[in-house]
């Protein structure tokens, strides 16, 4: 697959997360911990007709991988939230950052557009800074703070799955910047998510994100 999509894709190069150009944004890790946790999803969440479904939080996701040491290994035991984000995204439209790691366990294969947060200049940011990564299905990963991210990419017509665990209450609640303290406060968009928009992606003009991403809108195409 990830051949066929480095055809597809001239625009951009595609590298695979287990080449070591990933160790800047994340590290793979142990899926086999996760069995339980890619079942649930594949067997109790759908991906929507359109668009995509996040889910920050869900319980029984929690119940299921808590415990693991790679979750006590990675987060040192604070409060989480085990959710999901399905859906049919191909392209950048913008990103963000949290104070904090993030886990994804890719349940199925997709792409995501990376970039480093030293790689905002005078708070904008250009789209050819962006580095794309496929991840084959069933892979566990490690996101760093220091990463910007954003909705994965869609490598097949059925869409993506995708489960997101992160410190409890982030992306849960809208917030705006107090003051001009903080070289990237002005980006504060949600609890603990700090987000730089692209101007094609009006949803989040609507929502006065502010629109820092300059360049191309990268699309993936498969």
């Amino acid at each position: 697959m990830l051949e066929n999509l480095r055809v597809k894709n001239p625009h951009i190069q595609i590298h695979s997360v287990h080449d070591p150009e990933f160790s800047r944004f994340g590290e793979v890790l142990d899926v086999s911990e996760f069995g339980d946790l890619i079942r649930y999803l594949e067997l109790h969440t759908t991906v929507p007709s359109v668009g995509n479904e996040y889910v920050p939080h869900r319980a029984e996701l929690g119940d299921l991988v808590s415990d693991l040491s790679v979750i006590h290994n990675t987060f040192g035991r604070v409060p989480l939230e085990y959710g999901y984000v399905n859906g049919n995204n191909s392209k950048l439209n913008a990103l963000e950052f949290h104070k904090s790691s993030e886990i994804n366990v890719c349940v199925t294969p997709l792409v995501l557009l990376l970039a480093h947060i030293e790689d905002i200049d005078d708070s904008t940011f250009h789209s050819s800074k962006v580095t794309a990564f496929y991840i084959p299905q069933n892979t566990a990963i490690e996101v760093y703070s220091t990463t910007l991210h954003f909705s994965p990419c869609k490598v097949t017509d059925s869409g993506f799955k995708c489960a997101v665990i992160l410190p409890y209450g982030t992306n849960m609640e809208f917030v705006s910047a107090k003051g001009n303290q903080g070289k990237y406060g002005k980006f504060l968009f949600k609890t603990n998510k700090w987000l730089l928009n692209h101007p094609e992606n009006t949803r989040m003009v609507e929502l006065n994100a502010i629109s820092a991403i300059h360049g191309e809108n990268i699309e993936i195409y498969y």
